[in-house]
């Protein structure tokens, strides 16, 4: 996975990526953080406004979505989230 420096990130784009990495849990720093490094380069301004919609929710909730143990709800089920759910985007450095 390539690192885009957050300088090269438009402000929005950098604030994501920053609470992307700082969940609260190393599991969720790396599922959020790692899906936001992967994707967001071909994020359109709904599916950016998604994932910023996504990082307000709880890490319990989303890692329960992406895991697939609780439903989705509506407003988050969809292809980012079966995308998500594929988790093969986690790298943890060793």
């Amino acid at each position: 996975m390539s690192e885009v420096p957050m300088s090269a990130l438009s402000p929005r784009l950098a604030r994501m990526k920053f609470r992307a990495w700082h969940r609260g849990t190393r599991e969720a720093d790396y599922m959020m953080g790692c899906f936001f490094d992967c994707f967001h380069a071909g994020w359109n301004d709904t599916d950016v406004q998604w994932f910023e919609d996504l990082l307000e929710e709880d890490d319990v909730d989303v890692m329960a979505w992406a895991l697939q143990t609780q439903p989705v709800p509506e407003r988050f089920a969809g292809p980012l989230m079966a995308r998500m759910q594929q988790l093969d985007y986690v790298e943890i450095p060793r």
